[in-house]
């Protein structure tokens, strides 16, 4: 019989498919898919990975899926150790009434397994079969994660509101109905979900564990709450406490905080930013004609963003920590911090003159 991971390596091959490509196109890291094909099951987390990737792998490869898993089961059995006492082989008896006796057991537990069925079958005889109620959870901390039915709800609270999801059908995939519309998630798949409509990532969703076409078991479904920063209140805009904290100075209530560059003549400077985490960004370009006026986006985890300026820049940001800055001009670059972990800040990164002494490039705090 040919062995699960020459099933797997084989049918790839023939196909001229390489590791890379299906890590890519499957969501599976390539070291797993490597280990399915040399049958190294104890680099996987646990069973319910193993038998996902399983699933993945082999329909990707056109295979029959139920026929894969049935040769991992057989791997499974065989790994099993033999007793130690049929290795020694104690037992004086001949082989062919060993073989006898081993009849006799299997026919006795079979012919118990029978009783069994038929006295529990005569004792259920006239009742009605259980129906099993929905059930509705609520997600009180960050994140989530338990075995849902077809049915079966969550309430997730979003600034003041609470907005229900639920668990429509299990078959070859998962489909949860959203205020956003249905998601469908296949096995390991996660989706996102704006339940207020305002443009932000609220909850992600994770198909953890089920079975395809088998809604007897369920479903292991992880939800997770995509929070704000720590020093926004999950009920307040970010929009609201960049107005407190940018009140569009005159000039007046600044507070020096980093001296970038000392300079006989200002020159052009360039902001880059890259984000860490998640953070409402306001910008203005200062004493520019036809550049000035509020520039506003939200940035996620990895985003950049650069501000080319003459003479200033004014900033506002909703976690200052999560902003990794660096001033470029003059042929230097310089790193900057612009605040703490969850810190609302209003900043200029500006020129300013020194009478006959020259210009100074200064990041200011907005008092």
């Amino acid at each position: 019989m040919e062995s699960l991971g020459n099933k797997l390596k084989t049918a790839r091959e023939s196909k001229g498919y390489a590791i890379d490509n299906i890590s890519r196109d499957t969501n599976i890291s390539g070291r797993y898919l490597e280990a399915l094909e040399r049958e190294d099951f104890s680099v996987f987390p646990g069973e319910p990975y193993i038998l996902g990737f399983l699933r993945n792998y082999s329909a990707y490869l056109e295979l029959d899926v139920n026929e894969v898993l049935s040769l991992y089961r057989s791997y499974k059995i065989l790994e099993q150790p033999v007793p130690e006492q049929l290795l020694k082989n104690p037992s004086p008896l001949p082989k062919i009434l060993a073989s006898v006796f081993i009849t006799l057991v299997i026919l006795a537990l079979v012919g118990t397994g029978v009783w069994f069925v038929l006295n529990r079958l005569e004792r259920n005889k006239g009742e009605s079969p259980s129906v099993r109620t929905p059930q509705e959870y609520a997600i009180n901390t960050e994140s989530l994660e338990r075995r849902f039915y077809a049915g079966d709800s969550i309430l997730v609270p979003i600034a003041g509101n609470t907005y229900k999801l639920s668990l429509a059908e299990l078959g070859e995939t998962v489909t949860i109905t959203t205020p956003e519309g249905a998601k469908v998630l296949d096995l390991l798949q996660e989706a996102k979900v704006d339940l207020d409509s305002d443009g932000i990532t609220d909850l992600r969703i994770t198909a953890v564990d089920f079975a395809k076409n088998d809604s007897a078991p369920g479903a292991q479904l992880r939800f997770e709450l995509e929070t704000l920063p720590p020093a926004i209140s999950p009920a307040a805009s970010l929009g609201t406490a960049l107005d407190a904290a940018i009140p569009n100075p005159d000039g007046r209530g600044l507070k020096e905080t980093a001296l970038i560059s000392t300079s006989p003549n200002s020159y052009p400077f360039t902001l880059q930013l890259e984000f860490q985490s998640s953070c409402l960004l306001r910008w203005e370009v200062l004493f520019e004609t036809g550049r000035q006026g509020r520039n506003e986006d939200f940035f996620q985890r990895l985003d950049r963003l650069e501000i080319a300026a003459r003479n200033g820049i004014r900033l506002g940001a909703s976690n200052a920590q999560s902003v990794r800055a660096q001033v470029i001009g003059g042929g230097r670059t310089v790193p900057l911090e612009l605040g703490g972990p969850g810190e609302v800040v209003a900043l200029e990164l500006r020129w300013f003159s020194d009478a006959d002494k020259g210009y100074r490039l200064v990041l200011v705090q907005l008092e």
